[in-house]
């Protein structure tokens, strides 16, 4: 695990005012990477308070020890992406990470130099056109809440509602890389085949969409096809996380899934733009949940005694909703989830251990996400099927309004934020999605 350093020193501050506000997502003990178009160029950067700084132009600043392991780790991402940069060992974004801090902390030696560059820092976040922040092979969606697949397991009327393997492994499944998109914009509602109120299969825009609140790890440095991650070392491979929304047709999702999820999720898959970095997230390890006494023994190669002690993070994450006729009201939007990642039954080091196991080899990019992260509690319920118990109990909104699934118009808007005393707490910013129309699709045209 990554040990702590002047980087997380609780104390240090930016010249950046936005950076140290209490509540800034990104303070200087932040310092996630990610993903911009600047002039119709694509450009890699990190966020520091409401402002970026541009890697390109830090790399031709010279504010970087020219052959360092910093300017290495800046010149790896000119391309524009951070494929090349989360494919080398960790100690090279660690450095590039150092020198940020130094460069952007209070009392920096080099600050004036800094502020002159107006070229490397952005003036605000919010006016970048944002991209992913790397290419993005391979994406694996796992299936890790306890509460999650026994709640949907009672709602097909399954007997049994875990899958007999859950407890033995983490479930997961291959999902569909080209679909994944940056947070904002519309996420389109799919057509598909389901099953109507009379039984009828049918053709149309999906009428049970859902979000699901999830949170995603990047690999950074891969394995060789045929040799597995040990557990122990899995997140020496992690590069970062990002928020997940893994949007989900249920209508479609339900009556197709044989082989595993299909059109019912590959239609849409939000990603927040940021990576907070493994070693951002180093003061916020613990201990996962210990697991029940009477569940079956985990596999050796599942067991990792580092992985028991640091495994999880204090990490609480929340799901916002907003509807047309709120915003038209001017009114908030309404926070529907309040969870957290003790919430999985398996950790993110036993996902890539097991992925790996079989010899399968995971690629600087791929994408793996937790699967949605609710817990035993109601307010924990991190997916509107839950929330509503598949239907039988409509969302109230406070404005009269009621919901059993998201609506055209409807807004999600992911946060996270991980806290612990004695550190600074960082946030992830937004992952965030609103519901367009489906397409209409075109009638078959049929040869006279």
């Amino acid at each position: 695990m990554t040990a702590l350093n002047s980087t997380h020193d609780p104390a240090r501050r930016s010249w950046i005012d936005s950076a140290n506000l209490s509540d800034a997502d990104f303070p200087i003990q932040n310092l996630p990477l990610g993903a911009f178009s600047r002039d119709g160029a694509a450009r890699a950067g990190v966020a520091i308070g409401e402002h970026a700084v541009d890697l390109h132009a830090l790399f031709d600043s010279g504010l970087l020890a020219a052959g360092s392991d910093a300017a290495i780790a800046c010149e790896a991402t000119r391309d524009g992406t951070l494929n090349r940069l989360m494919a080398m060992p960790q100690r090279y974004a660690s450095a590039l990470r150092a020198a940020l801090s130094d460069l952007l902390k209070s009392d920096a030696p080099q600050r004036a130099r800094m502020q002159q560059r107006a070229d490397a820092l952005l003036p605000r976040i919010d006016t970048l056109e944002l991209r992913l922040p790397c290419e993005v092979g391979d994406y694996t969606d796992f299936l890790t809440s306890l509460h999650h697949t026994e709640r949907h397991g009672r709602y097909k009327g399954l007997a049994d509602p875990l899958p007999p393997a859950f407890k033995s492994l983490p479930i997961a499944y291959h999902g569909r890389a080209s679909s994944l998109r940056v947070s904002g914009g519309d996420v389109r509602r799919p057509n598909g085949q389901y099953r109507d109120a009379n039984g009828q299969i049918v053709f149309g825009p999906a009428p049970a969409l859902d979000f699901e609140l999830e949170l995603a790890a990047w690999i950074g440095e891969g394995n060789a096809f045929t040799q597995p991650i040990a557990v122990d070392d899995a997140h020496a491979h992690i590069f970062g996380y990002s928020l997940l929304n893994d949007w989900s047709a249920k209508s479609i999702q339900w009556f197709e899934q044989v082989l595993g999820p299909f059109l019912g999720k590959s239609f849409h898959s939000s990603v927040s733009p940021w990576i907070v970095t493994s070693e951002a997230l180093a003061p916020f390890r613990k201990a996962p949940v210990a697991r029940a006494v009477d569940d079956p023994p985990v596999m050796p190669h599942l067991h990792g005694a580092r992985d028991r002690q640091q495994g999880g993070l204090h990490l609480e994450l929340h799901a916002h909703l907003s509807t047309r006729q709120l915003r038209e009201a001017g009114a908030a939007d309404l926070r529907i989830t309040k969870t957290h990642l003790d919430n999985l039954y398996w950790t993110f080091a036993q996902m890539v251990a097991h992925h790996t196991s079989n010899g399968c080899n995971l690629r600087a990019g791929d994408l793996l996400g937790s699967g949605t992260i609710s817990g035993a509690d109601d307010a924990a319920r991190a997916c509107l099927t839950e929330l509503t118990n598949a239907g039988r109990d409509p969302l109230r909104l406070p404005n009269g309004e009621t919901r059993t699934a998201l609506e055209d118009g409807d807004e999600i808007v992911l946060s996270a934020r991980a806290t612990k005393p004695g550190a600074v707490s960082i946030g992830f910013g937004e992952c965030r999605g609103r519901i367009a129309p489906a397409f209409v699709p075109r009638p078959t045209e049929v040869a006279a």
